[in-house]
C-alpha cells in the first residue's frame, strides 16, 4: 500500500501540480473570496425578523444533505457531465491518500485537498444558486442573503475540516475539540473497502446517520 501511494504521489506531483502553483495562494483565494461574499451579503441584511433567522439551521441541514449526495453520487460514481469531479476525487484524491497515509507532505499538496474553482460551479451552480433564486422570488431578500451566507459558510467549514484531516499528526488543528473523532470518520472513508459505502459527510455525519451510511469508528 505505501509503495503504491508513494508512486502515485510522485507521479501526481510531477504531472498534475504546475510549477507555478501555490498551495497557500489557493487556500487564501478560496477563503478570501468566499469570506468576502459572506460579508457583502451580511451588509445587505435589514431588519431581520425572528422567523427569517430560521433560514440558518434549515440551510445548514440542506447543505449537509447536499454534501452527502454530492460525495456519495457524482464524486464516487462516474456521472454524465461530471467526469472531472469523479476523476479528481475517486481517481486522484483516494489514490493520493489512503487510510494508512492521510497526511500531506507540504502546501503544494493542497491541490489534491482543496476544491479547484471550476468544481465550485457544481455545488454553487447546481445546488445553491437555483435555491437562492427561488427563495428570493418566493420570500424575502433577507432570507435569500441568509441562505447565501450559511451555504457559503458551510462550504468553508467543509474545506477547512477536509484540509485539517490531511494535516500531519503534529499539526495544531488536531488539538481542536472534536477534530479527532471527525478525522477518524474520514480516515475510515479512505479505506478502499469502505469508501464507496460509508462516511460521505466530510463535516458532520448527520446525513450519514439518516441514510444508514455511518460507519462508527473504533477507538
Amino acid at each position: 500500500m505505501d509503495e503504491s501511494v508513494d508512486a502515485f504521489r510522485e507521479e501526481y506531483r510531477q504531472t498534475e501540480i504546475p510549477a507555478s502553483y501555490s498551495g497557500w495562494m489557493h487556500f487564501c483565494i478560496t477563503f478570501g473570496t468566499c469570506g468576502a461574499a459572506m460579508i457583502l451579503c451580511a451588509l445587505q441584511l435589514k431588519d431581520v425578523l425572528w422567523w427569517e433567522w430560521l433560514t440558518i439551521p434549515v440551510t445548514f441541514f440542506y447543505s449537509n444533505i447536499t454534501e452527502h449526495f454530492g460525495h456519495r453520487r457524482p464524486m464516487h460514481h462516474l456521472t454524465l457531465g461530471l467526469g472531472l469531479l469523479f476523476r479528481r476525487h475517486t481517481k486522484q484524491h483516494h489514490r493520493f491518500f489512503s487510510h494508512e497515509r492521510m497526511e500531506l507532505r507540504d502546501s503544494r499538496d493542497h491541490r489534491v485537498v482543496l476544491f479547484p474553482p471550476i468544481l465550485l460551479l457544481f455545488f454553487f451552480g447546481g445546488f445553491a444558486l437555483p435555491v437562492g433564486l427561488l427563495i428570493t422570488w418566493l420570500s424575502s431578500s433577507n432570507i435569500a442573503y441568509l441562505f447565501v451566507i450559511t451555504s457559503v459558510g458551510y462550504f468553508l467549514n467543509y474545506e477547512f475540516l477536509h484540509w485539517a484531516y490531511h494535516q500531519q499528526d503534529s499539526s495544531w488543528v488536531h488539538r481542536i475539540p472534536g477534530m479527532a473523532t471527525l478525522r477518524l470518520l474520514h480516515t475510515r472513508h479512505h479505506n478502499p473497502e469502505l469508501m464507496s459505502h460509508y462516511n460521505f459527510n466530510i463535516t458532520y455525519p448527520i446525513a450519514d446517520k439518516l441514510y444508514g451510511t455511518y460507519y462508527k469508528p473504533s477507538a
